[in-house]
């Protein structure tokens, strides 16, 4: 199994491999600033400071892009909605709130033995994982990036460590992702999967992993290049379904082909793996044997996956496979749903969430929109100088730009 990578400073060898270790948005016209805060006052996402806050009341049966879990023993859901996480029975019901604020906070994932929940979060000023309790307590911040910032997190089998995404942006603010290992009781962590250069632009994700703790199944946009392109060919293979051995440090395809794969779920008696692939630009959610390869199709109206655009927190929402493999629990049409695998049947898991959500009005500074009267310029009587390469006008005292080299300068 995995063996121990401490903190910094402390970082055991691991394997061969390791040298050290759905959005809300309201437009409000009250102003938003309060009282003027103290100049060494820490800024706090939930409570920022000199900022006034109001609850906006919300009751909804359905949801947007919602990434979900299923516990350990098969009772409960996790998932979030609108920048909070809830758990609820898996027969539905009333779901329960255990984190909230200003903070958005998403991706929640069940540890082994069902007693914590890592996530997403930005309540510390950017994406990083945390850690907290099943029922909401005592959350801590497991990884300080302030820069390469870091979603998608999944426990191993034992329970000692995580695995995210860490996100790296280009020049041309567009960028790619790498699979970064973290004990639980914190650290820098380490790479496994790296970029293949700092210019690269190519989507890397969504890593889970395996049931056996030897392998980590993750996302990659295998399109040739290293430049991102918008708007490609969906019905072709954009993204595949990768494995990394934590063994031997190597990569293999495990899953790809027309349609491209994304959104890697293995299931816990690690038989099979669903997964998403396009037919015909609509996404559908597939099972594949793992021993014999055969893929199946088992559900035919999911939403729509991202792979033709940017997917920095995932392609599709983390969905999940029920303790005894033989349900899967995932969103779509704004719904938790429950496929029974057997009977190909899916049931939605009734809920309600029926509270508020704290939002900041926009600070509006009077600005004169139409004043009485104004002052205009223009350029007028342009000419072209004798060296072509640059124009003067009445407006301007000199000319736009510089000869060109070798041409003659003025004495």
């Amino acid at each position: 199994m995995l063996r121990a990578i401490q903190r910094t400073g402390d970082t055991a060898r691991m394997f061969r491999t390791i040298a050290a270790v759905s959005t809300l948005a309201i437009a409000i016209s009250a102003p938003a600033l309060a009282a003027e805060p103290a100049k060494d006052a820490k800024w706090d996402v939930n409570a920022p400071p000199g900022m006034k806050t109001r609850p906006i009341a919300i009751d909804t049966t359905e949801g947007t892009w919602m990434n979900l879990d299923v516990s350990p023993d098969g009772k409960r859901i996790a998932f979030d909605l609108l920048g909070d996480i809830y758990t609820l029975p898996i027969e539905g019901g009333t779901p329960t709130r255990i984190a909230e604020g200003l903070a958005y906070e998403t991706q929640p994932r069940f540890s082994p033995d069902g007693k914590r929940i890592a996530f997403t979060s930005d309540r510390g000023g950017g994406d990083n994982i945390w850690i907290m309790n099943a029922d909401g307590s005592d959350k801590r911040q497991l990884t300080t990036e302030n820069f390469r910032l870091l979603n998608q997190p999944s426990w191993s089998p034992d329970g000692q460590y995580i695995v995210a995404k860490k996100h790296f942006t280009t020049q041309r603010s567009l960028g790619t992702g790498e699979v970064w290992m973290y004990h639980v009781s914190g650290g820098a962590g380490v790479p496994l999967v790296k970029r293949p250069n700092e210019t690269h632009q190519k989507e890397l994700g969504e890593p889970i992993f395996a049931p056996d703790g030897k392998h980590i199944y993750f996302t990659r946009n295998t399109t040739p290049g290293g430049t991102f392109i918008y708007a490609q060919n969906s019905n072709t293979q954009l993204f595949a379904i990768q494995r990394y051995d934590l063994e031997t440090g190597e990569t293999d395809e495990e899953i790809g082909g027309e349609g491209g794969a994304v959104r890697p779920t293995p299931s816990p008696d690690g038989t099979k793996m669903a997964y998403v692939r396009r037919e015909r630009t609509r996404s559908k959610l597939y099972v594949r044997d793992m021993a014999t390869g055969t893929d199946r199709k088992v559900y035919d109206a999911l939403d729509q996956d991202v792979q033709e655009t940017w997917a920095v927190t995932g392609v599709y929402p983390n969905m999940a496979w029920t303790p005894d493999s033989k349900s899967l629990v995932f969103w779509a049409g704004g719904k938790l749903q429950r496929l029974d695998l057997a009977s190909g049947k899916a049931n939605a898991i009734p809920f309600r969430v029926n509270d508020t959500r704290l939002v900041v009005d926009p600070p509006r500074p009077a600005i004169p929109v139409a004043p009485a009267t104004f002052n205009t310029s223009m350029p007028r009587g342009a000419t072209v100088s004798p060296m072509a390469a640059r124009s003067c006008s009445r407006h301007s005292a000199s000319c736009g730009s510089s000869p060109p080299p070798g041409a003659p300068r003025a004495a």
